[in-house]
C-alpha cells in the first residue's frame, strides 16, 4: 500500500522527541491520567460528519495558496526564473547560472516536494482515508464524494505538478501511522494515471457553481484533465475535456469591460486583474482563483504592514515589478520614491526581451500589450528632483535594462489597491489558477497534436478577438505559436517551467534547455540537459533508508 512520506531531518526529530517527553511527563500526573477528553482537533474526532470534513477542505485549501505564495523568498517565482520568458532581476541569483544553482540541495527543489508530500498530500490523504471510515456519518453517497472530489482534485493536481517537475516520484495515497524509509519512484507515465484518476472522480462529483469564491467545481477538474490528457499524448480526450468546459454554458470570455474600475481608463482585459473583479458573478472567466482579499472568507489577515510575515497577501508586485525607487535622475540623485500606486516591488524576475518585446512584434496594438496592461514607462516622482514629472530616459539615468532589477517592462496583473502604510510591496488582489482563455489555448494545443490546425487557429482567434489583435491564420498556427501565445495571454499567471518540460517530453526533447539558450540572455549559456528537470531533494534520498531512490540524470 503506498503511504505518505516519511521526511524527517535531526531538527524535525528534535523538536518532535521534546514534544513527546512533555506529554510523557505530563501524563505521569494523576489529575492528566484521569481525565476524559471529549473535544480535541484530532481526525478522529473532526472527520466524522460534513462540517468536520469541510474544516479539512479548507486546510487544502490553505496549503494549496503556498504552491506561489507560502513564501517571501526567491523559492515561490522558480516555476518562471530561469525559462525563456523570464530571468533573475538584479538583485536575484536564483538559476542565474545553472550549473551553481540547480542542485539537489537548491531550496527551490525542496520547495514544491516538501510543499506536496509535507501539505497537500497528507491533507488530501487524510480526508480520502477517513472519509470511508465506519465513524464518517453521511446524509448520502452524494454528500460524501463531492467532499471526496474536492480532496482528489488536489491530489491529482499535486501530482501533476511533481510528473512535470521532477519526473517520476513515490506515489503515495494513503496516511502512513509509522515511520516508512523505503520508498521507490513510481515512473512519470504512472504519477500522470493517478492523477488523471483522481481528476476523472473530480470531475465526475464536483459541484457546477463554487459552494463559495475560491472553492473547486466541475470544471477546474475538466481544465487540468485536459493538461493530464495532454501530457499522456490523448488528445482526443484533451479536447473532449477541455469542450467540456467552454462548452458548459456557465464561461465566456468577458468582452465588455466590467467591474470595479470602470471610472477609471483601461480595458476589458485590465479588468481581469483588477481589485474585487475575481469573484463577481459577471466575470464569466474566472475558474479557479486563490483568495486574497483583505479579511474575507478564504482571504487573508492584515495585522502589520511593515512585518512581511504577519500579514502575507499576494507577492506578485513585490516579485515581479521593477524597483523604480532604486532610480536615479541624471544628476545621479534620487529621482523615485515609493507611491503607493506602484507599490514598493524589489524586482526578483524580470521578462527576457522574447517575453518583453519579441512575442508583440508581431502586432504592438494587441489590447494584452496596451499601457494599461503592461508597464513600460517610469515618470520621476521625487519632487526634489528637478526631473520631476519628466519621463525616466533609462540610457540618462544609467541604467542597463537588461541587468537591472530597477527599470524593465512588466505585466500590470500585479498591481492593485494598496491598503494604508501598505509598503512591503503586496496586494490583496485575487490571483487566477484557472481562466478560461488558457482552457482555449489547451484545446488549441490539442487541436495542432492531432493534425487539426484550423481548428487550433479558430481556437486561438476567439482570445487574439478579444484582444483586438491580427488574426492567425491556419498555416501559422503551431506549438511555437501556442507557446508565443502563452505569454502574451498567460504573462505572469503560467507556471512556465512545467509547461515548456510538459511539451518537451511530449517532444521528446529537452524543449526547455532549448529555447532558454536561444531566449535568455542571462542565463543561456549555462544550461545543459540534465537541467530540464529538477533533481530529487537530496534530503529525501538520505531520508529514505532502506530503498535507493535513484537520481535525475546528470545530477
Amino acid at each position: 500500500m503506498k503511504r505518505i512520506l516519511f521526511l524527517a531531518s535531526k531538527r524535525h526529530l528534535t523538536l518532535l522527541g521534546t514534544l513527546l517527553l512533555v506529554f510523557w511527563a505530563s501524563a505521569c500526573k494523576d489529575n492528566v491520567l484521569d481525565e476524559t477528553p471529549r473535544a480535541f482537533l484530532n481526525p478522529d474526532v473532526v472527520l466524522v460528519d460534513k462540517a468536520g470534513f469541510e474544516t479539512a477542505i479548507i486546510a487544502i485549501h490553505a496549503a494549496a495558496r503556498d504552491e506561489l505564495f507560502g513564501t517571501d523568498t526567491e523559492n515561490l517565482h522558480a516555476m518562471n526564473i530561469g525559462t525563456d520568458a523570464y530571468m533573475p532581476g538584479a538583485v536575484s541569483t536564483l538559476l542565474r547560472d545553472y550549473n551553481v544553482s540547480l542542485t539537489p540541495t537548491l531550496a527551490s527543489v525542496d520547495l514544491w516536494w516538501e510543499w506536496a508530500y509535507l501539505k497537500m498530500l497528507p491533507r488530501a490523504n487524510i480526508v480520502v482515508d477517513y472519509a470511508d471510515k465506519p465513524t464518517a456519518k453521511w446524509a448520502n453517497e452524494a454528500e460524501k464524494n463531492a467532499i471526496l472530489a474536492e480532496a482528489r482534485f488536489f491530489r491529482g493536481y499535486t501530482y501533476s505538478i511533481l510528473a512535470n517537475l521532477y519526473g517520476g516520484v513515490p506515489l503515495v495515497s494513503h496516511v502512513e501511522t509509522a515511520p516508512k524509509t523505503d520508498y521507490t519512484r513510481a515512473s512519470r507515465q504512472e504519477v500522470l494515471e493517478f492523477a488523471r484518476q483522481d481528476l476523472e472522480f473530480a470531475s465526475q462529483w464536483l459541484p457546477k457553481k463554487p459552494a463559495a469564491p475560491g472553492r473547486i467545481v466541475k470544471a477546474a477538474a475538466d481544465h487540468f484533465l485536459s493538461e493530464v490528457y495532454l501530457a499522456l499524448g490523448n488528445n482526443d480526450k484533451a479536447i473532449e475535456a477541455a469542450s467540456a468546459v467552454i462548452n458548459d454554458g456557465s464561461y465566456k470570455l468577458m468582452t465588455q469591460r466590467f467591474g470595479s474600475k470602470l471610472d477609471k481608463p483601461g480595458d476589458v482585459f485590465s479588468d481581469l486583474f483588477r481589485d474585487k473583479n475575481q469573484n463577481l458573478a459577471a466575470n464569466t472567466e474566472t475558474i479557479w482563483a486563490i483568495q486574497f482579499e483583505y479579511q474575507t472568507p478564504g482571504g487573508v489577515a492584515y495585522t502589520n504592514a511593515t512585518n512581511a510575515t504577519a500579514f502575507g497577501g499576494n507577492s506578485s508586485m513585490r516579485a515581479w515589478g521593477a524597483g523604480y525607487h532604486n532610480i536615479k535622475d541624471p544628476e545621479g540623485k534620487s529621482g523615485m520614491v515609493v507611491c503607493d500606486s506602484l507599490g514598493r516591488p524589489v524586482g526578483w524576475v524580470m521578462g527576457t526581451p522574447y517575453a518583453s518585446y519579441d512575442v508583440w512584434k508581431e502586432d504592438w496594438n494587441d489590447m494584452r500589450n496596451s499601457p494599461y496592461n503592461m508597464r513600460r514607462t517610469f515618470y520621476y516622482n521625487n519632487a526634489t528632483s528637478r526631473f520631476f514629472g519628466q519621463k525616466v530616459d533609462p540610457v540618462a539615468a544609467k541604467i542597463d535594462t537588461l541587468n537591472s532589477g530597477w527599470y524593465y517592462p512588466y505585466t500590470r496583473k500585479l498591481e492593485g489597491d494598496p491598503l494604508a502604510g501598505n509598503t512591503a510591496g503586496r496586494t490583496f488582489v485575487e490571483f487566477y489558477k484557472i481562466r478560461l482563455a488558457e482552457t482555449y489555448l489547451l484545446r488549441a494545443e490539442a487541436y495542432i497534436r492531432k493534425g487539426d490546425r484550423q481548428k487550433a487557429a479558430d481556437d486561438l482567434n476567439v482570445l487574439r478577438s478579444r484582444a483586438k489583435a491580427k488574426p492567425v491564420t491556419a498555416d501559422r498556427a503551431t506549438l511555437d505559436y501556442i507557446l508565443d501565445e502563452r505569454v502574451r495571454e498567460l504573462i505572469m499567471e503560467e507556471p512556465r517551467r512545467r509547461t515548456l518540460i510538459r511539451f518537451g517530453f511530449l517532444a521528446n526533447s529537452p524543449l526547455l534547455v532549448e529555447r532558454v539558450k536561444k531566449y535568455n540572455t542571462k542565463t543561456g549559456s549555462n544550461i545543459v540537459e540534465k537541467h530540464e528537470l529538477f533533481p530529487i531533494p537530496q534530503k529525501f534520498i538520505d531520508a529514505n533508508l532502506d530503498a535507493k531512490i535513484e537520481q535525475n540524470p546528470g545530477y
